[in-house]
């Protein structure tokens, strides 16, 4: 039998899609009645079939409790230990700890700027630190566990008072090990669970919440010519076996969030093809989180219109995520991100 996979799609916005769920036209997306869906993709490895919600009990048997299952966690309410989801998106913000991170490396690696600037993304509107230590952005090489914990900790110490969410960017178990004891509330490894094999022992003994994100191959190589039969519904399989991984593990909670790593072995067509369809990784049942901030694909979109910044890239794909139920943001500019979504919001509902 073949797969079928299943994407919501025809999203309301605001006060209409409170109306449309009252009146049963519409299915509220992660438990929000301000956005909901009334059409889903039906999708295959050999097709795509549109219908509206209402019409899946006519589907055949076979794939009729599939899609009904895949509506249920579409619509169910998402949870992580820490965060509220009653007003999405969340922004997390980028502390990048590097002198080689391949937008702001070297800016927030000395003195006291790492704290300063932590404190500037909290005041901006980031729920969520995601601090760093080793760069991982196309090209770039592994450093070792000392030198990564030499670079964060002076900002974890200082930070960690705030009492703030904080998110813990690395693949190695001892970094995460001591980012745990320094009271770090999420892991957010880009190897996808796949880079240290200690990594899935200290997800299961300390229950701590993480990131599964996807990444084709290692920073170093990852850009030299990816490829994929499908990338969107590979890296939906990719989530679901690691999903069946992580629970053979003895790991049942559900404090989980997907990342489908825009930029980490994709070409121009591979993230635009994700970004366009992204709202697919609702079926899987977890929160999303989407990574676009000054990445190269605006750079390749944009032409001679590019800058360093890559700001007006940035938010037009953050904005676009929002519009496809998006939950997580991560960004570099908070505030700009966060003046946009509210105008957006404000403009839409």
């Amino acid at each position: 039998m073949s797969s079928y996979y299943t994407r919501a799609c025809n999203f309301y916005y605001g006060s209409i899609s409170v109306e449309k769920v009252k009146k049963k036209l519409s299915l509220p997306l992660h438990g929000n009645k301000s956005i909901s869906f009334d059409n889903i993709e039906i999708i295959s490895r050999r097709s795509i079939k549109r219908i509206n919600f209402q019409k899946v009990n006519k589907l055949k048997s076979q794939i009729r409790k599939k899609i009904l299952s895949d509506i249920k966690q579409i619509s169910k309410k998402k949870k992580i230990r820490g965060l509220k989801f009653s007003n999405t998106p969340i922004l997390m913000g980028v502390l990048n700890l590097t002198p080689n991170s391949f937008s702001d490396g070297g800016k927030y690696n000395k003195k006291k700027l790492g704290e300063k600037h932590a404190k500037k993304l909290i005041k901006d509107g980031c729920e969520i630190l995601d601090i760093g230590g080793e760069a991982t952005n196309p090209g770039s090489k592994e450093i070792n566990t000392d030198e990564e914990w030499k670079r964060i900790s002076p900002t974890i110490l200082k930070i960690k008072k705030l009492k703030k969410f904080i998110s813990l960017d690395t693949r190695k178990s001892i970094i995460m090990k001591k980012g745990i004891k320094n009271k770090i509330n999420l892991i957010n490894d880009i190897s996808g669970i796949q880079y240290d094999p200690n990594t899935i022992d200290v997800l299961k003994d300390t229950k701590i919440p993480f990131v599964i994100h996807h990444i084709q191959g290692e920073p170093a190589t990852m850009q030299k010519n990816p490829r994929y039969k499908n990338v969107v519904l590979d890296i939906y399989d990719f989530f679901e076996k690691k999903i069946q991984f992580i629970r053979s593990k003895g790991i049942k909670h559900n404090n989980i969030i997907l990342d489908p790593g825009i930029g980490f072995g994709k070409n121009l067509k591979h993230n635009i093809t994700l970004i366009r369809n992204i709202s697919i990784f609702h079926s899987l049942g977890f929160p999303v989180m989407l990574g676009t901030s000054r990445k190269r694909f605006i750079k390749n979109l944009s032409g001679v219109n590019d800058s360093k910044e890559r700001l007006g890239g940035t938010i037009s794909s953050n904005l676009f995520a929002i519009m496809q139920g998006v939950q997580i943001l991560r960004v570099h500019d908070v505030n700009e991100v966060n003046q946009s979504i509210k105008v957006f919001n404000s403009l839409k509902f």
